[in-house]
């Protein structure tokens, strides 16, 4: 049996993240985490290149004291703008979160497929490379939506405001598209409403079991993964109110969350 107990570092700008989380601790029962929501600078859809690259590195510092052993930035914009920083920057194994636009691509049979995300998403050149590397010959449909991680973020997901905004971009989906990317980790959350909206039968795919493999598959071959039997501890941190992400963080999960103020 290995023990390597120490944690797997995850961020985001908010809550989101913890659709991430919340599959890294199916397929890895057994490790420890650190989560960190920058509610501070939400939402980082709306942030320069500049700040999200500057967030990023303080964030990683703040995390690192916590000896974390892999880093998972589960924030489809932070990974797009400041991912290759942190990798010049920081010795440590580092897993992106970037929309599922290959498997889309490959799974779609009428070969139309829509990508919703935030702003900064949307029009980043990693969300156009990949369109690029994986998606020749699939039409790509890119749906900006501003104002919809806020929304998750208060936690008021059955809300009116939360209705009036997916009308508004869901509108913009192709009839002809089979395949709906969330580009954004706080959509997951989302999914009943938006399968409710659409008003069609389409296939909603997003990065979290993806990246908790991919996660797996990097402890594994580093020989860092913590293969005993008993669950692990996640100790969840905010650069916001952690009375506020306590509360929506424990109705997003479904279970008792406690957090703890962090400076970065």
């Amino acid at each position: 049996m290995v023990m390597n107990t120490r944690p797997i570092g995850i961020f985001d700008s908010g809550v989101g993240g913890l659709s991430i989380l919340r599959e890294l601790q199916k397929q890895l029962p057994g490790e420890n985490y650190v989560f960190l929501a920058d509610q501070a600078h939400v939402p980082y859809g709306e942030k320069t290149p500049a700040q999200l690259r500057t967030l990023a590195v303080r964030i990683t510092k703040f995390l690192l004291t916590y000896d974390i052993k892999l880093l998972v930035i589960a924030c489809n914009t932070a990974t797009c703008y400041a991912i290759n920083t942190l990798r010049n920057r920081f010795d440590l194994p580092i897993v992106g979160t970037v929309p599922a636009v290959k498997p889309a691509a490959q799974y779609s049979r009428s070969k139309t497929v829509a990508v919703i995300g935030t702003p900064a998403t949307i029009k980043s050149d990693a969300l156009t490379m990949l369109i690029e590397t994986h998606a020749r010959g699939v039409r790509v449909v890119r749906i900006g939506c501003k104002g919809l991680e806020d929304t998750v973020e208060t936690g008021l997901l059955d809300g009116a405001r939360a209705d009036t905004l997916l009308n508004h971009y869901l509108s913009r989906v192709p009839r002809s598209a089979d395949l709906l990317v969330l580009g954004c980790t706080h959509y997951p959350f989302l999914k009943n409403r938006i399968r409710r909206s659409l008003g069609r039968r389409i296939r909603l795919i997003d990065s979290g079991s993806a990246i908790a493999r991919r996660s797996k598959s990097v402890l594994i071959a580093s020989g860092t993964a913590n293969t005993r039997g008993r669950a692990g501890l996640t100790r969840y941190f905010t650069t916001g109110s952690p009375e506020n992400f306590a509360s929506v963080a424990s109705k997003l999960l479904k279970k008792p969350v406690r957090a703890l103020r962090a400076d970065i």
